[in-house]
């Protein structure tokens, strides 16, 4: 008997369903561009996220734009208020103590593990994301931010990623996230004194020459520095937090 000739079915070829990928990276398109511009504060504070217009500002339809802010929901950048639609999330004095309290709770023990169970390759990735931060922070410039963060993001994640834990660095990518709104704030305000390429320099060192207390307590002070400087920027009034 002849073998029956199967006609591919629409939307679909060899490589599978292509309109259903096609969909999936639009809304990740859209959920990344979203995400950009809350952290970037293009989306503001506290701003209402109208579906209708945010339609042309995207060139999405309103489906694949609620799936992205539904998403956002989930990462805590957006605030879902019922029936009412949905929120950009407020940036607060509160919320960002929370946030540093969790981040320090977490990346410090990450950190802690990272030096006991890193090997050579550890040490190799964590000199290569150090050599490349420091090209961008001597000092770091508001111009320079965005490629500053995505430098400072790998450095941070190098730290950490020898901890055997894939669930710590998820939770701390979020909170990167969250803390990023709270830097792009803080750069953006007059100097604070601060020389950030010598906080990363002496966690570096730390953990390279496997010190681990000496590397945890540089890395809390580090932490520590971006909401200590805004909240005494606050009390003079200077950046809007409360």
């Amino acid at each position: 008997m002849a073998k029956r000739a199967f006609l591919p079915l629409p939307g679909r070829d060899d490589d599978g369903d292509t309109a259903e990928n096609g969909s999936r990276t639009l809304i990740e398109r859209s959920y990344e561009r979203l995400r950009d511009d809350i952290v970037e504060g293009r989306l503001a504070p506290g701003e209402k996220l109208r579906v209708e217009h945010l339609k042309s500002r995207y060139g999405v339809g309103a489906g694949t734009l609620r799936e992205a802010i539904t998403r956002l929901v989930s990462d805590a950048l957006v605030v879902a208020e019922g029936q009412r639609g949905f929120r950009v999330a407020p940036m607060t004095l509160a919320d960002l103590e929370d946030l540093t309290q969790l981040r320090l709770h977490i990346e410090i023990e990450a950190l802690r593990q990272s030096i006991r169970h890193g090997d050579a390759a550890w040490r190799a990735a964590l000199q290569q994301a150090y050599d490349e931060l420091s090209a961008f922070e001597q000092p770091v410039r508001p111009e320079q931010r965005v490629a500053w963060e995505q430098r400072n993001a790998r450095f941070h994640e190098a730290l950490i990623g020898a901890c055997q834990s894939p669930w710590t660095v998820k939770v701390l990518q979020m909170l990167g996230r969250h803390s990023e709104r709270y830097r792009r704030q803080a750069i953006g305000l007059s100097t604070s004194g601060r020389d950030v390429h010598e906080e990363h320099r002496q966690i570096f060192e730390m953990a390279m020459s496997g010190q681990e207390a000496r590397a945890a307590l540089a890395l809390e002070a580090h932490i520590r520095a971006t909401p200590d400087h805004l909240a005494r920027a606050s009390a003079l009034g200077a950046d809007g937090l409360r």
